[in-house]
């Protein structure tokens, strides 16, 4: 299996965590889809990722990589089979590919990306407009909703786990962080799911690459 991207990417590393979960191991090859070359472009048209090689069979898009493996290596299952479940797990893959990283992405993009990797600065306006704007409402949503059992379905990690967890890395990388004071569900959610195996050495490569 091939994986085209960079972990940097919330969809990227929430896939990347997927394969790990499952037992499964895969080859990155890193990606720029700002400059896309031949290779990447014949597996994602639209210079998506994640873009995905399995054999001779190729996708992109995270959804539709995590539900192409799903039914291939079925266990153990991160996408719960009772409807109830399936459907909270799905809604919190939206919530998170639709909601959270977005709001994140503009504090991303203009406090790290731009000038990293850009060579430019980033629109700060647009940055606290994320942050002051858009995270809290999504932080007390999640404050609320997070069981006492620190899973978000079924008592157990599913994907909705993975999915929500993710894009807290890239807010990590420009020091924002959830208030464990303010929001204690979510700073123990966070942690505990990015320390997992399957998360933490994306994680600290990151970090290494973020600091050099």
């Amino acid at each position: 299996m091939l994986i085209y991207g960079s972990s940097f990417s919330p969809y990227v590393r929430k896939t990347l965590a997927y394969i790990g979960e499952k037992g499964l191991t895969t080859e990155v090859k890193p990606t720029n889809p700002f400059a896309p070359d031949p290779e990447f472009l014949t597996v994602s048209p639209f210079s998506k990722i994640p873009a995905f090689r399995d054999g001779d069979f190729t996708i992109c898009d995270s959804t539709a990589i995590i539900t192409y493996l799903e039914a291939k290596h079925p266990e153990p299952p991160l996408l719960p089979a009772a409807p109830e479940s399936r459907a909270r797990t799905v809604w919190f893959e939206e919530f998170a590919d639709t909601i959270v990283i977005p709001a994140m992405a503009k504090l991303f993009f203009n406090r790290f990306v731009a000038p990293r990797f850009l060579g430019r600065p980033g629109d700060e306006a647009i940055a606290q407009e994320g942050e002051i704007k858009d995270l809290p409402p999504i932080l007390d949503y999640l404050e609320r909703t997070i069981p006492d059992g620190g899973f978000l379905v079924d008592g157990r990690l599913t994907l909705a786990d993975l999915a929500v967890a993710s894009p807290f890395v890239n807010l990590d990388h420009v020091n924002v962080r959830p208030d464990p004071a303010k929001h204690p569900r979510v700073a123990a959610f966070v942690g505990r799911i990015l320390a997992r195996p399957s998360y933490a050495p994306w994680v600290a490569q990151e970090k290494a690459f973020a600091n050099a």
